[in-house]
């Protein structure tokens, strides 16, 4: 090998090595959840947009509050000349789309490097009440009124009324340890919220512990979860009709059985389908309804009275992460005007503030804080700042990001809205329909006796 060769593959190697090091904080911060996204190669000079280079720009995007998806490209494009200086990319946002749209499973891979992170930073904070729980909720985001949009989503409205506008069905996985996104679906405004979790339980970790409202319970989706050695804690309302003293199980005084007699959509019956042996959890509230919750958790060692009171309670901050997601993120509505970039959009709408939950999450831990006190609104302020800051080494990202937790101080007052005029009013469920097994079933349930759908 000649001395011309060896000198130009060492430069190559201590370019490459200088490549891997970051002086901007939040490109540091970005490469410890990207891993070697950030330091893969340009394949060829032709390529403009790498896949490192379309993740920071849509993360940035997402950020931005700008009005217009273009005024949201020019200010991501002013902070990776920041970020990534060396880098050479695009500068139209044409160009730009054409490239997020070639890589349309871009963002599921960004999604597994991140629950990677996850498992990294979350330490004892991986586990709460001694599951490894999960959130699951669905909600609306409303899309731009175009032809295209209305015919890829629909529009809400019932029937006789005025229509509505087009709107994406999102349904999130959340990780009540960290107070993050685990793993969502997307489909159009009318799509059912069960189909969408059934798709996303692949996804969960082996024994974790789903936390849901009453919109998801149903038997085929509870068998389905078993079916995947998890197990679910699910508030039950008055559409609910359970049994007891089935006979031929060990029964306890909150066991009840989940046996539907007839299912419209399978043309099924119950001679085909076992019944569910279950746990009925009945919560008391001072001033309020009592709560039922049905889990297949039979053992209250595992699973006690305070402990489901305690992981039901944390539910909410699923409600939390969309208000964070429509409210400080602006993203209600969607500006995409086209079907394709409009899922796009949501997408790494999701995948921006979970990425900006891990990079705050990842220094409340380090600073001996619970992640679920972390501040969205004050992690995008500082991560905003950071973004826009070319004094970046006089920068503390690190220390920012730490004290921007929820505030403490003890109110004297109420913190509840005002009434809304035009907010719709749901009642909570009620309890639901608990009675005695007719001898008719008992007969039959003794065929099922040894091969139950059991605890």
């Amino acid at each position: 090998m000649s001395r011309a060769t060896k000198c130009r593959r060492s430069r190559r190697v201590r370019t490459c090595k200088k490549a891997a090091t970051y002086s901007h904080p939040l490109t540091a911060a970005m490469a410890d959840l990207l891993g070697t996204l950030l330091k893969a190669a340009r394949k060829s000079r032709r390529v403009l947009w790498t896949p490192a280079l379309l993740c920071v720009c849509s993360v940035l995007m997402s950020w931005d509050p700008s009005p217009s998806l273009a005024r949201r490209f020019d200010a991501a494009g002013v902070s990776l000349s920041l970020l990534l200086p060396r880098r050479r990319r695009g500068n139209t946002y044409q160009g730009f789309i054409k490239a997020i749209r070639r890589r349309p499973d871009l963002h599921e891979h960004i999604a597994g490097l991140l629950r990677d992170a996850m498992r990294r930073m979350a330490g004892p904070h991986w586990l709460r009440e001694g599951w490894c729980a999960f959130a699951a909720d669905s909600s609306k985001f409303n899309c731009p009124r175009t032809a295209a949009n209305e015919r890829a989503f629909g529009c809400a409205g019932k029937k006789g009324k005025t229509q509505g506008i087009p709107q994406q069905f999102l349904t999130t996985l959340w990780h009540m340890g960290t107070g993050l996104p685990w793993a969502w679906r997307t489909g159009p405004g009318a799509s059912s919220e069960r189909k969408q979790l059934v798709n996303l339980l692949p996804l969960l970790p082996a024994f974790s512990l789903l936390v849901a409202d009453a919109g998801f319970v149903g038997y085929d989706l509870l068998k389905t979860i078993l079916s995947t050695d998890g197990s679910f804690l699910i508030r039950v309302g008055s559409n609910v009709s359970l049994l007891r003293k089935l006979g031929g199980f060990r029964e306890k005084k909150e066991t009840v059985y989940l046996w539907p007699e007839y299912d419209r959509r399978t043309q099924t019956r119950r001679q085909r389908n076992a019944p569910m042996v279950l746990r009925l959890i009945r919560v008391h509230q001072q001033g309020k309804k009592t709560i039922y919750l049905l889990t297949n958790v039979a053992d209250e060692s595992k699973l006690s009275l305070v402990s489901a009171r305690m992981l039901y309670t944390m539910r909410w901050g699923v409600e939390v992460f969309f208000r964070s997601l429509k409210q400080q993120l602006q993203h209600r509505k969607l500006r995409s005007k086209a079907p394709t970039q409009a899922t796009l959009e949501l997408h790494w709408a999701v995948v921006g503030i979970w990425m900006l939950g891990l990079l705050a999450v990842k220094r409340v831990v380090e600073a001996g804080h619970d992640p679920l006190s972390f501040s969205v609104a004050l992690a995008l302020y500082c991560l905003r700042l950071a973004a826009q800051t070319t004094a970046a080494d006089r920068f503390p990202l690190g220390e920012q990001l730490a004290a921007g937790l929820k505030d403490t101080y003890v109110r004297h007052g109420s913190k509840n809205s005002r009434p809304w005029p035009r907010r719709k009013k749901t009642r909570p469920p009620g309890a639901p329909s608990v009675r005695l097994a007719t001898p008719v079933e008992i007969r039959l349930a003794k065929e099922f006796h040894g091969k139950s759908v059991a605890a």
